[in-house]
């Protein structure tokens, strides 16, 4: 099985015009966050969601804009030194956070706890486990009355770093909702040739992704192009290893999407021949004993 090629709105410029693309093309997920495209995407994203009422969404609490901390702060929702970290964990600004995109986004079926680590620097593994336990105390109350689907982390280093690790977060949910039934049920980690650690864990079987589907999370493989600093890196004798014929671009989302235990694979392209040319390639995702060729040989360069 092959991950879902699906929209990912981190660093898309007009992020209705990306939606609009994908939305037609059947992207199941749209995954964004509040502070993305200057604070806008949710908006951006709100007519195209009510159009297309079966996309499941995902959006995060933690980051928030300039603009976004001076009203928290008016509404008493954060200290001023709070609104100058951009980025804040505490329960009651998550709660805030959380009413004010379903509001705007109208549903909210995956709501990521954002980067984590980011609120923990400074702090050791136990304060930094305490914050993200009351985000979590706070997303089960919405999904505990059916407000949101669920909850979970969406993180650039946080396992890489070691702060944290998918039992860890477990442990957390179940402490926060105070019994075993908990709606912690999905992680989003960055997955690609660059970032390629949990492709070559999920080979040898074990890893966060693993250990993620193992609990019956949806996983989710952020930067599967690293920003776009992958493709600079995408030689022909590289493309051709992956799959003849693709292009740099749909050879890296093959690599990343055809990682085990990866559901959803992310991107940002906003082009309908972009789009097509990268579901063309995930529609036949390579195997592991292909896809451990390429691990492989990045790794004796």
């Amino acid at each position: 099985m092959t991950a879902e090629l699906s929209l990912g709105t981190y660093r898309v410029r007009a992020v209705s015009q990306a939606a609009s693309t994908a939305l037609a093309a059947g992207s199941p997920w749209v995954d964004t966050a509040p502070n993305y495209a200057h604070g806008r995407a949710h908006e951006e994203l709100r007519p195209l969601l009510r159009e297309y009422p079966t996309v499941r969404v995902a959006t995060k609490a933690g980051f928030f804009t300039e603009e976004q901390g001076r009203t928290a702060l008016a509404d008493g929702m954060l200290i001023r030194e709070e609104a100058a970290g951009r980025h804040s964990l505490e329960r009651g600004f998550v709660r805030w956070q959380t009413e004010r995109s379903l509001a705007t986004l109208g549903r909210v079926d995956l709501m990521f706890v954002h980067n984590p680590e980011h609120d923990g620097q400074g702090l050791d593994r136990t304060a930094l486990h305490g914050r993200v336990r009351e985000a979590f105390t706070a997303l089960e109350e919405f999904a505990r009355t059916g407000r949101i689907g669920g909850y979970g982390v969406a993180t650039w280093s946080g396992l890489t770093s070691e702060m944290f690790s998918v039992p860890e977060l477990l442990t957390l949910a179940r402490e926060a909702a105070g019994t075993a039934e908990h709606h912690f049920t999905g992680l989003q980690m960055p997955v690609s040739l660059i970032t390629d650690a949990p492709i070559t864990q999920a080979l040898n079987g074990g890893g966060p992704l693993v250990q993620a589907k193992d609990a019956g999370l949806i996983t989710f493989g952020s930067a599967p192009l690293h920003g776009g600093a992958l493709l600079d890196a995408m030689t022909p004798e590289l493309v051709h290893l992956i799959r003849p014929g693709l292009s740099a671009a749909a050879a890296a989302l093959l690599a990343a999407g055809s990682c085990p235990g990866l559901d959803v694979v992310l991107t940002s392209v906003s082009t309908r021949e972009h789009w097509d040319d990268a579901a063309k390639a995930l529609a036949a995702p390579l195997t592991a004993q292909e896809l451990r060729r390429v691990t492989d040989e990045l790794a004796g360069e």
